[in-house]
């Protein structure tokens, strides 16, 4: 079969796309056939260095995917030949004390596709069967794959962890990147008020389209005197953050007091002004959060099917194509994922 792979760390020229032998099943496990896979910047992290990731080299990249389902054990009570198929990211040790209170997201020993193991961009893959989930039926194959990292990380960060209500104002960062799009379609599918950030008028302009109630030109525009003013001077109620340094001092300021933050990435940097002043007279909430369980990919997916949601596909390429896909995520220029597109599917795997 065909697998995209890195061989080193650098730029694209460590990332090469060769024949690599079949996947071969255990008991217990789910042969994929994949059909699409869409990129995340965990992808380029890979590809530029790994520092601290567990990993060997030459790795197959890729943590999200969907396809249909080739091979699995004949007492499987969910799956079957020829099922279409979503997979979770995360091979989760079933153990640990986490894993055994049902939040595989905290396992002490959790392996991720595409860091800790093979990932997905490849014509097959095996994995236990607890990460294979069936597909919601009105998604292409890349919506599908792209709900397995963004709208799972954007489910448990906003209704997990930041517990979003309908009547709620929700502050998301970063339009235009899949979690925070993510984001935005979940919390305005269950009636919230969305105001997003960009630096970029064009993003702001499609968010709008596409759902937002309004939008902030992080750029030209003071965040926190915004939000403030949308809100009548009171602030948000929740906001959704995955940069760090960079927006941290604009995120605090535009919350209500007991207002909740919760975060899932530090992009601009990890050391921001705590601000603990603000923390404890305002009574404010932050929580981190990290991808999400398989009880929570359950009910997202439960959600998505009947609320017919469908994940923003900016762009589709070829596996063949993966340096120009990797090029295009790093450009920041994207709306929505990056997808690969899986073919050619020409060996057989008995």
């Amino acid at each position: 079969m065909k697998a995209a792979f890195i061989t080193g760390h650098g730029g694209n020229e460590v990332v090469e796309v060769r024949e690599h032998r079949l996947p071969e099943r255990a008991p217990g496990e789910v042969l994929v056939r994949v059909q699409a896979a869409t990129l995340n910047q965990v992808d380029l992290y890979m590809r530029n260095s790994g520092a601290g990731i567990t990993h060997r080299l030459p790795q197959i990249l890729g943590l999200d995917a969907a396809g249909v389902v080739d091979a699995c054990d004949a007492s499987d009570p969910l799956l079957h030949p020829g099922q279409e198929v979503v997979i979770h990211p995360g091979v989760g040790c079933g153990r640990c004390e986490f894993c055994q209170h049902g939040d595989s997201a905290l396992c002490t020993r959790i392996q991720f596709l595409g860091e800790h193991r093979d990932g997905t961009f490849a014509q097959w893959i095996q994995v236990p069967a607890t990460q294979v989930f069936p597909k919601p039926a009105h998604l292409t194959f890349a919506e599908a794959a792209a709900l397995g990292v963004n709208h799972l990380t954007a489910w448990r960060m906003l209704f997990s962890k930041a517990r979003l209500q309908p009547w709620e104002t929700v502050l998301v960062f970063g339009i235009g990147g899949g979690v925070s799009l993510a984001a935005l379609q979940l919390a305005k599918a269950i009636g919230a008020r969305v105001i997003v950030t960009s630096r970029d008028d064009a993003k702001l302009e499609r968010a709008l389209a596409i759902g937002a109630d309004h939008g902030i030109n992080s750029q030209t525009q003071d965040v926190a005197k915004q939000a403030m003013a949308l809100t009548g001077g009171r602030g948000v109620d929740v906001v959704f953050e995955n940069t760090g340094a960079a927006t941290w001092p604009s995120a605090m300021k535009s919350l209500v007091r007991g207002g909740r933050l919760v975060i899932c990435g530090a992009t601009t940097g990890d050391q921001p002004g705590a601000d603990l002043r603000r923390l404890f007279v305002r009574q404010l909430q932050i929580f981190g959060s990290s991808l999400g369980s398989y009880g929570e990919f359950h009910d997202m997916l439960g959600f998505v099917d009947r609320t017919s949601l469908r994940p923003l596909i900016d762009s589709t390429y070829a596996l063949g194509d993966i340096h120009a896909a990797l090029n295009q995520l790093e450009s920041g220029a994207q709306f929505g994922k990056v997808a690969l597109r899986i073919e050619g599917h020409d060996a057989h795997h008995e």
